[in-house]
């Protein structure tokens, strides 16, 4: 990715399924670096914007890029320089914490020689050191989640893209997950996407927020700019009830 251009770049992306419009026309930017949240309701097109920008489903209309490169035109290079963690459990519990790593790296093709500490490394970040070689099974629900984002930045992605990443934690294994993606930030300058219906969690690891409405981008900014839009003494609670109760 190149010093100065988006890590994504949206344009008119639209998705359309037989009897519905997921997306409608949607465009929007997120800066290299920056941790960027897309929010809205059930069904406002979140999910079907990130499996588009992930390459797992084909854009309906509209332009798409990740890292530099364009989602229909190059997806294998989308997908080198990404990672992704869907809301649905990815981690093989019949497996170890080093084990699970073991199979992403070789996934992703990294070196043999740099196999052993790239895995250790990722552990290490997450907080998982002293677990790596316990069945993923005995895990909680937030070690889980924490193996999944190592398993997701091993090779170093440009981009990250979480999908509701702490939904159903306790909130303390919440604010462990919190910390361990900033300190990915700070470490490796990752840019993060993602979803979430928790405010709290948006403005505490998002710089830039984009509300979804029916398919349609109804409101984008900072946290502090679309509270102060939304009237005195506004959270982003009240934001997001504001603009996703309305017709766009």
């Amino acid at each position: 990715m190149h010093s100065g251009e988006p890590a994504v770049l949206v344009d008119g992306l639209t998705k359309r399924f037989r009897h519905a419009v997921a997306v409608d026309g949607v465009s929007f930017t997120v800066p290299r670096g920056a941790a960027f949240g897309l929010l809205g309701r059930n069904g406002a097109g979140k999910t079907s914007t990130i499996k588009m920008l992930t390459t797992l489903s084909p854009l309906t209309a509209g332009r798409a890029a990740v890292a530099g490169f364009d989602v229909a035109a190059q997806p294998f290079d989308v997908r080198r320089h990404i990672g992704y963690v869907p809301q649905a459990q990815s981690a093989d519990v019949d497996l170890t914490g080093f084990e699970n790593l073991l199979v992403f790296a070789k996934l992703y093709r990294i070196p043999r020689a740099e196999r052993g500490a790239r895995i250790a490394d990722a552990l290490a970040l997450m907080g998982l050191a002293r677990f790596a070689g316990l069945l993923v099974r005995h895990y909680s629900g937030g070690m889980v989640r924490r193996l999944e984002i190592a398993q997701a930045t091993l090779h170093h992605p440009d981009v990250l893209f979480l999908d509701e990443p702490t939904v159903g934690l306790d909130p303390v294994a919440r604010r462990a997950v919190w910390g361990r993606v900033k300190e990915l930030r700070t470490r490796l300058g990752t840019t993060v996407f993602l979803t979430s219906h928790y405010m709290d969690e948006v403005g505490e690891l998002c710089e830039h927020v984009a509300f979804l409405h029916e398919g349609r981008l109804v409101a984008s900014g900072t946290p502090a700019e679309l509270c102060a839009s939304a009237g005195p003494q506004a959270t982003l609670d009240d934001v997001f009830v504001q603009l996703t109760t309305r017709r766009p």
